[in-house]
């Protein structure tokens, strides 16, 4: 059985061309990518140790090994602290056969408070499990007609895997996939983003379990977003992160004229409000 590090060691490996670091090319072989014994050779380590990572054998390396696998996979450092925290979560993870409780979904009278402020503005307060649980009036304006919001509970990670409307709305479906199968590694908690990957999985099927171990470090650029009433928008992001309430505060601002054009038509057309849901 592998581990989360291991996981992301080994398709990081996989995906580096020997030629990239200054490597001969050994000709075909049966696996893409960097050879086990060239990582561990860069890294100082031996080959065997190497493999007893990558399989979960040894689910406790050293900093100084981290490190050492960092530079020699020349991570950056969006990657770097993706590698750090897989070991953080790999090492002190312990299974269970138990729905945990779930996160918390209330959201502090400041951050809601917050939220306000910014009407009639695209914003929303949700989880790294997808869980949309406060939006604003304008959110609920640019995803009117799309079923995002449908649901007593929305989720924006269900909801990209299993609705087929996602896929239209998002013009970038497969990078906002990706973004959101990286998110659940930084969920409330690991039980939480374990139950949650494993209920998902069963009705998003082959693609999703293969983004969530594919460890791809979103870059975030623009949301492109296709308008069920035709409009096309693209808006910047910026993000608040609350710690202490494993939550994130997402505003969303228009990237051009022909966007914010297109918000101010949607939002005459929209009756909402800031909703909380609980």
């Amino acid at each position: 059985m592998g581990s989360p590090l291991g996981d992301f060691i080994r398709t990081t490996r996989d995906s580096i061309q020997p030629q990239s670091l200054g490597l001969p090319d050994h000709g075909r072989r049966r696996s893409p990518g960097l050879r086990r014994s060239d990582l561990a050779a860069r890294a100082g380590i031996s080959v065997e140790y190497l493999t007893r990572i990558e399989q979960g054998r040894d689910r406790n390396p050293s900093v100084v090994v981290v490190n050492a696998l960092a530079d020699a996979l020349s991570l950056n450092s969006s990657e770097r602290d993706h590698l750090r925290y897989l070991t953080k979560i790999t090492g002190g993870a312990c299974p269970t056969h138990t729905r945990p409780a779930p996160p918390r979904r209330e959201v502090r009278p400041s951050v809601l408070e917050t939220l306000r402020l910014l009407e009639p503005g695209i914003a929303m307060v949700t989880n790294r499990l997808g869980d949309v649980l406060a939006h604003t009036s304008g959110y609920e304006s640019v995803t009117c007609g799309t079923g995002l919001l449908d649901t007593d509970t929305p989720n924006l990670t269900r909801y990209v895997f299993t609705d087929p409307r996602a896929r239209t709305f998002f013009t970038d479906w497969d990078a906002v996939a990706d973004e959101q199968a990286f998110d659940l590694w930084l969920g409330p908690s690991v039980a939480n983003s374990e139950w949650f990957t494993t209920e998902l999985a069963r009705v998003a099927g082959p693609d999703f379990t293969r983004r969530l171990n594919r460890h791809v470090v979103p870059r975030r650029g623009a949301l492109r977003l296709s308008h069920p009433s035709g409009y096309e928008l693209q808006l910047l992001r910026e993000t608040l992160e609350l710690p202490s309430d494993a939550q994130q505060l997402i505003v969303l601002l228009p990237a051009d004229d022909s966007t914010a054009q297109a918000v101010d038509r949607l939002r005459r057309g929209s009756h909402g409000r800031l909703r909380v849901i609980s």
